[in-house]
């Protein structure tokens, strides 16, 4: 098949960014759950052609920052972002989008889309590991009908502060959602293009599968690529 015909049954294709993060096939079943054709890949053309793409992320801070360099990730996830096409990140695709992250008395450079940093929860237990409640903003797209539910989180670090200057009035704020475990943290943002969790929406149940189908209906379809073949 064509790798430029148009999607079947017009779903939206989304690119999970194939950079070396752990198990990313558990993402990938459960987009494909939720309503998308996927791909697996790490092509600039797929990458900055697909109506969405998500960032999976497991690990330390600097190793993710590490591998996304590696494959020129940072270039071309800025692009699409400049751009207004949709990116999804997920745990520490979530925390690469701060300023920097501070783990284990590394303190390395992010993304610097949000303002913040990732730190150890001050927490009696840690990691944070197992179902957790959150707290979304009204008019929240992600969150829709499922504010209520609780979602899958295992992570150590978070971003337990925000602060942001809007500049311009024109422009929507970030809408940040919350959880708490010892001290709140930053569960999600909701930032135009650019979306991401700190949890795992895949290992999340029902409740993940619609998080992603409400990101899935929120995306072009283009029909600019087709997964002819699921890894590039």
């Amino acid at each position: 098949m064509n790798a430029a015909v148009q999607s079947s049954q017009n779903k939206p294709v989304v690119v999970v960014l194939d950079y070396g993060a752990g198990n990313v096939r558990s993402a990938v079943r459960a987009l494909e759950q939720a309503g998308a054709d996927v791909i697996l890949s790490r092509q600039e053309s797929d990458v900055l052609r697909a109506d969405g793409l998500v960032v999976p992320g497991v690990g330390a801070f600097d190793a993710v920052m590490t591998s996304l360099k590696k494959i020129d990730a940072l270039r071309m996830i800025g692009r699409r972002i400049a751009g207004g096409r949709p990116v999804l990140g997920i745990c520490v695709g979530l925390q690469v989008f701060f300023e920097q992250g501070n783990e284990h008395g590394v303190v390395s450079e992010g993304m610097g889309e949000w303002p913040g940093t990732v730190e150890k929860l001050r927490a009696e237990v840690i990691p944070h590991m197992g179902w957790n409640t959150v707290s979304a903003p009204e008019g929240s797209v992600l969150f829709d009908g499922i504010e209520n539910e609780r979602f899958y989180f295992v992570h150590s670090y978070a971003v337990q502060e925000w602060s942001f200057d809007q500049n311009n009035e024109a422009m929507l704020p970030p809408q940040v959602t919350w959880s708490t475990h010892g001290v709140p943290f930053i569960a999600a943002v909701e930032n135009g293009p650019l979306s991401a969790t700190q949890f795992h929406p895949e290992k999340s149940a029902q409740a993940g599968i619609r998080l992603l189908q409400n990101w899935i209906n929120s995306l072009p379809r283009t029909g600019r690529i087709i997964p002819a073949g699921k890894d590039r």
